[in-house]
């Protein structure tokens, strides 16, 4: 069993096929797809895949950082509406992105410690998105640590001590296409840190690995971070595969 801790197949990029790129994924044995929202106008399609897959989809509820604007009140509200009414197993993603829009920082800041404190209160999971702000997200972290912070650095990009850093925190970090990049450079590094603190994913559409970079992304594609990974690690895939689903199992607390 394969676990696939991000990916947005509820996006219009998967409208025409996704019942074929789920059984391609089912074909490899990736049978576990986690599913972060991104804002209100993604839920019902979310739900929608939830319903034609229950039990392999498993729905988490935030609000991405992109989308925080001057109606993030709002978005926040929809957000519970959402935990109270359907079966969430995290808050994700969640986080700050200084790539697009630096004029939202300061409620950006916000947003992500209003979450990360609802996440604490429900006892659920976060999962991280940071883009070009690994500093600030790591000042929210700080502020808001304790024994129920946990979750995923998501799509993790950073060097061997921002690593070290989010681990500190409780968090895994996911792996995704961006091992497989020539200019990736968490490879260089990544031996140096435990199987144990890490988890797989694809972030589908979004982030193909080598060689299929530039194209659609899918989740059937972890089968190639699985392979770079035995190639870091110098392990059989089996291992790799049994340890990072074994962290995602106990990390959402799924019944499997």
């Amino acid at each position: 069993m394969i676990t696939d801790t991000h990916t947005h197949l509820y996006l219009k990029e998967f409208a025409d096929d996704i019942d074929v790129v789920i059984n391609r994924a089912l074909n490899l044995k990736i049978n576990n797809f986690f599913l972060p929202a991104i804002d209100s106008s993604h839920t019902k399609s979310m739900l929608e895949l939830k319903k034609a897959y229950p039990k392999i989809m498993h729905l988490m509820a935030g609000l991405h950082p992109c989308s925080v604007n001057d109606n993030y009140l709002d978005e926040l509200s929809h957000v519970e509406k959402v935990l109270e009414n359907h079966p969430i197993v995290a808050i994700g993603e969640i986080g700050i992105d200084l790539y697009w829009d630096k004029s939202t920082l300061s409620i950006q800041k916000k947003v992500f410690a209003s979450q990360i404190r609802l996440a604490k209160d429900l006892n659920l999971p976060i999962v991280i998105h940071c883009r070009n702000a690994f500093d600030e997200i790591f000042e929210v972290l700080e502020k808001e640590k304790s024994e129920k912070l946990r979750g995923i650095f998501h799509c993790f990009s950073g060097n061997y001590e921002q690593a070290l850093k989010a681990i500190s925190f409780n968090m895994k970090l996911g792996i995704g296409g961006v091992v497989t990049f020539k200019n990736g450079k968490i490879d260089k590094f990544l031996k140096k840190v435990s199987l144990e603190n890490l988890v797989l994913e694809t972030d589908s559409p979004y982030l193909a690995p080598t060689p299929f970079r530039g194209k659609r992304n899918e989740s059937s594609y972890l089968s190639i971070i699985i392979d770079k990974l035995t190639d870091i690690y110098e392990v059989p895939a089996k291992k790799i595969i049994e340890i990072t689903t074994g962290n995602a199992i106990e990390l959402f607390k799924i019944k499997v």
